[in-house]
């Protein structure tokens, strides 16, 4: 048995993040939403596709805590404007060759941003 691919990531977010994961997501980062199918939508969070054909998925948690090492990569393009407009960015250059920076979602969970270069 093998693993042969990755379908989706999740990040948590707490009760009532729907709105919020929207605009950011949905918003800033222009990914779509994707219906999620009646027995979870029950359930709260949002889902978005990738341009990859994976989806993101935002689950509610109710015990809610930020991930703070645990993070998905995004490969964006518009590298520069989407790090001046998300501010808080902080640069990484460890990886020689590889422009990255690290953001927070609006529930404070790392991410990464690699330039599509």
């Amino acid at each position: 048995m093998r693993v042969k691919g990755l379908d989706h990531v999740q990040l948590a977010a707490p009760p009532g993040c729907e709105e919020q994961a929207r605009a950011f997501f949905g918003g800033v980062l222009g990914l779509e939403e994707l219906e999620k199918p009646p027995a979870l939508a029950a359930r709260g969070g949002v889902w978005f596709a990738l341009p990859d054909g994976r989806q993101l998925h935002i689950g509610v948690e109710g015990e809610f805590a930020p991930a703070t090492k645990a993070h998905p990569a995004f490969v964006v393009d518009a590298y520069d404007e989407l790090r001046e407009h998300l501010g808080d960015a902080r640069d990484d250059d460890l990886i020689p060759g590889v422009r990255r920076f690290y953001a927070a979602d609006p529930w404070g969970n790392r991410l990464e941003f690699i330039a599509a270069e």
